[in-house]
């Protein structure tokens, strides 16, 4: 496995070309990296250089049968104050209070948002975890009557006809601090991979899942590293596989029902009905929110052949086209595609807007979707005229990536092996078949299945001291979680 960071848009990976028939990969780091920021696992180079890269990520990838690190929320250092024998020096300025650090760092936080956050049973309610301050009642002038530094954390008393008095913990402060960031937001890792994953995808067993959380956790982090994940060794029946899939989250339910179980008879509207070949596309892109995540389990395959399985990491073709294509990669990340879903005489989807979206969406210069599926995509008519031949070149080129040997991982499922795929990041198709192909499945919400994945990691994979954390009482979720 090959780390460098990728955490924003000042990134720019870079490619080493050789003249020799072995090519080396660079790898960069941002200046503005630290070394306790967690990296994001990239692996980037050119076609001659691929199979050496994913021998290398494949063997990495041996270790996925041993629990996954945590990845909702990574694993950095968090900025707490251990009791010292200086606190932090606070004091009143202007319309701000100002926390001096330890390390020489100050915090500047506004009187009205330390007063809108208050976490006090009055301010806050401890079971809901939410705001009970009226935030409208709070003066736009307020002003603390006094700060002082405590082992506990800021207290701050606020003048009032009924005096307040608001008490904040030093490290929930430093956590939070805006005026500077001093700890940067925490991001997934992703590994990015090829075809060579085949030597070793991410598999978790059906009887750990069952079994209890930490088996579900398992799962639930490869999907968010890899964007997919095998389950061995469940029954070959749809009741098993709609029990799997009711582990993570109830189940979205759509026009093509709540649970599938399905063969290629035409009885929706839609070519997965089919025997016919699907290229590598992400589902429901006509939805304004996509499908989070889908399971699919083959139950039966006879009398027939072909029928395998395509999986393409959307996430690691973006990042070749953005290393190889640059204008392109930009073309794809700003032009609107619509789309449609009209094969059910009663119903016709579209999203909103009705533009669409572009095929890859980005969050604070992050890529964090992939939406593409050439079948559904509607006419093309927001397309500006100028860039109508650069646009149909750079689908192309995206096309001709998806459909490298590097980055096409097939598979031929059998009946006792579902896969969990993230459909945000990696797409999925097959080829065509002959014969009795009956295939189960489901789609989960994008954010049903994030917050099981959080619940489990605040259980599994705790990244953040008790006070900020975890406490006792019905809900042992901490006012002070920097979640919230």
């Amino acid at each position: 496995m090959l780390r460098v960071a990728a955490g924003s848009s000042s990134i720019r990976p870079c490619l080493a070309r050789g003249k020799g028939p072995v090519q080396t990969l660079k790898t960069y780091l941002p200046s503005q990296t630290t070394p306790s920021k967690k990296r994001r696992t990239v692996a980037i180079a050119e076609r001659s250089t691929l199979p050496t890269v994913f021998s290398r990520l494949a063997s990495s990838a041996a270790a996925l049968s041993r629990p996954q690190p945590p990845v909702t929320h990574h694993e950095q250092p968090v900025h707490e104050l251990k009791p010292a024998l200086h606190l932090p020096v606070t004091r009143i300025d202007d319309r701000k209070v100002v926390v001096g650090w330890d390390d020489g760092e100050w915090s500047r936080y506004h009187n009205i948002w330390l007063r809108d956050h208050c976490r006090c049973p009055e301010c806050f309610h401890p079971i809901t975890k939410q705001r009970l301050v009226n935030t409208f009642d709070i003066p736009a002038d307020i002003r603390p009557a006094e700060v002082n530094s405590t082992p506990e954390g800021l207290e701050v008393k606020w003048p009032s006809s009924q005096p307040h008095t608001s008490l904040y913990p030093w490290s929930w402060l430093r956590e939070t601090s805006y005026d500077p960031v001093l700890v940067p937001p925490r991001t997934a890792e992703k590994i990015l991979w090829g075809s060579r994953i085949q030597q070793a995808p991410p598999t978790v067993l059906y009887e750990e899942i069952m079994a209890g959380d930490e088996g579900l956790f398992k799962w639930l982090s490869n999907v968010d590293q890899f964007g997919f994940c095998f389950v061995s060794g469940i029954p070959p029946a749809a009741e098993a596989t709609e029990e799997l899939a009711t582990r993570i989250a109830f189940i979205r339910e759509t026009q093509y029902g709540k649970f599938w179980d399905f063969t290629s008879d035409l009885a929706k509207g839609d070519t997965a009905y089919t025997t016919i070949a699907l290229g590598a596309h992400t589902d429901t892109t006509y939805f304004t929110d996509p499908c989070g995540l889908q399971l699919f389990h083959l139950l039966e395959h006879s009398n027939g052949a072909g029928g395998a399985t395509l999986l393409v990491d959307g996430f690691y073709v973006a990042s070749i086209l953005k290393e190889l294509h640059p204008a392109e990669y930009e073309l794809l990340s700003s032009v609107q595609i619509p789309s449609h879903a009209a094969g059910e005489p009663g119903a016709l989807f579209t999203p909103t807007p009705k533009s669409g979206y572009p095929v890859l969406r980005h969050q604070d210069g992050e890529l964090f979707q992939v939406r593409w599926n050439n079948d559904d995509r509607s006419v093309m008519k927001g397309l500006k005229p100028g860039i109508v031949e650069q646009w149909y070149d750079a689908i192309r080129i995206w096309h001709k990536l998806l459909t490298s040997e590097d980055s096409e991982y097939w598979v031929q499922l059998a009946p006792g092996t579902a896969v969990l795929v993230d459909n945000h990041r990696v797409l999925h198709g097959r080829s065509a078949f002959t014969g009795k192909r009956r295939m189960c499945g489901a789609y989960l919400g994008m954010d049903e299945y994030r917050s099981k994945l959080t619940v489990l990691a605040e259980k599994y994979a705790p990244t953040r001291p008790p006070e900020v954390s975890q406490q006792p009482g019905v809900n042992r979720r901490s006012i002070w979680s920097p979640l919230l």
